[in-house]
């Protein structure tokens, strides 16, 4: 089946009456938990930016707390997962400040509980990555908004000029 495109989608949507398009949005939203998510996140949390980021902030906390480090492969995997969870919800906003917040935090706690410690190159190349999508991510910003992010930036890039 081929899918069609989002204009014909838009254009068969604007044809239905809102009865039918309350419908169709309670079904996609018991599709799978990510649409559920940006249906809630969409209706509720969308004003308040910075009550999404605190929200999000918890659960990478949480994940980062509960998570095993013990040794390279379990710090990587658990590193990996966390940064799933992070991906999931900066597709949510389309705010580049919450999404620098978010990643930054990634960043930090990646840091602060020691994973970077392994020098192990999946991390490392994981933590660079992160690190390269706030630069992209501050490229975009107006320059007073880029002059504020740019400290935050340098201190992000240590940890990579470490690297062995």
């Amino acid at each position: 089946m081929q899918l069609p495109s989002l204009n014909s989608l838009k254009k068969e949507l604007q044809h239905r009456d809102s009865k039918e398009l309350i419908d169709l949005v309670l079904h996609l939203s018991k599709l799978n938990r990510d649409n559920k998510a940006f249906l809630y996140f969409k209706l509720f949390d969308s004003d308040d930016a910075s009550l999404f980021v605190d929200t999000v902030k918890e659960e990478l906390e949480k994940a980062f707390n509960s998570a095993n480090s013990k040794n390279y492969y379990f710090a990587k995997k658990s590193a990996q997962g966390i940064r799933r969870i992070l991906n999931k919800n900066l597709k949510l906003t389309k705010d580049s400040n919450a999404k620098i917040e978010l990643i930054t935090f990634f960043c930090r706690q990646l840091e602060e509980f020691g994973y970077l410690e392994y020098h192990y190159p999946v991390i490392d190349n994981l933590y660079a990555l992160q690190v390269g999508k706030v630069e992209k991510l501050i490229g975009n910003l107006h320059e007073d908004l880029q002059f504020d992010y740019q400290e935050q930036l340098e201190n992000l890039k240590k940890p990579i000029n470490q690297i062995p």
